[in-house]
């Protein structure tokens, strides 16, 4: 049984999390079909974004599957962020934007796939943090490295370090999620920056992704040198020759994605 709700909204794919009565939690079968559903964004031209929610309004992910875990092997625990790992990877590699609509908790994994995604729109009552600490643990999907990228080290060390919790004006603030929604309507707000992002040239909102992924911790001269590959891949499209005719014709662009 599928544990993602699949909807298409115009150009962008919806993608809700099928388990609003155990709080969206991630389980082993939820990580490999987000990891499917990356796969088939990026190779069909039709979707230029991808939304992620929780079902409900208490949850977007609370986190690992702990039940499932009841029982596990030392390496049953390693094998599992290997998987984990792969599939967030895979969201992140995806040439398509993802965007998570952060419409209740989004705690340990929850936070961490939350993170995988290139934006995060939240709920004003919703909150966000890395709690793995609090259960003898460390973030394991992530969670250590991407916090650290998104909002800088020492912020990270003290959300990671405390287990605390941050509601939506602190994680706005410190640049963990994007945007703020109305109450209730994270999802709503979500789709309206999909549909922005979609108004765009798909070739080149992949090739700034990608670009994005792979320069930013680079020495300057290296990271430079990588954009500059990325370049060409709309410098090359016929979507810059139709960007260029409908400016010039004062018109919306009919992109092909090629």
């Amino acid at each position: 049984m599928p544990l993602l709700i699949e909807e298409r909204r115009d150009a962008t794919l919806l993608l809700t999390i099928d388990g609003e009565a155990q709080m969206n939690v991630l389980s082993r079968a939820l990580v490999a079909e987000l990891g499917a559903k990356a796969e088939l964004a990026a190779h069909d031209s039709s979707i230029r974004a991808v939304v992620i929610t929780g079902k409900g309004s208490k949850a977007f992910c609370a986190g690992a599957n702990l039940k499932e875990r009841t029982g596990w092997t030392v390496d049953d625990v390693r094998r599992w962020l290997i998987e984990l790992h792969a599939g967030l990877r895979a969201i992140e590699r995806c040439s398509k934007p993802w965007i998570a609509a952060i419409n209740g908790l989004a705690l340990g994994g929850g936070c961490e796939l939350a993170l995988a995604c290139d934006l995060r729109v939240i709920d004003p009552g919703a909150q966000i943090g890395l709690t793995e600490t609090r259960i003898g643990i460390i973030p394991g999907g992530g969670g250590c490295v991407r916090l650290a990228r998104v909002i800088g080290t020492g912020r990270a060390r003290d959300l990671i370090l405390t287990a605390r919790r941050v509601d939506a004006s602190e994680a706005h603030a410190m640049g963990l999620v994007s945007r703020v929604g109305e109450s209730g309507k994270s999802v709503e707000a979500a789709l309206a920056l999909a549909a922005q992002i979609a108004q765009n040239a798909p070739v080149a909102v992949a090739a700034a992704k990608g670009a994005i992924e792979e320069a930013w911790d680079l020495e300057l001269a290296h990271a430079l040198d990588r954009e500059r590959a990325w370049y060409e891949k709309p410098l090359l499209s016929e979507d810059r020759l139709e960007g260029l005719k409908a400016f010039a014709e004062r018109r919306p662009p009919n992109w092909q994605g090629k």
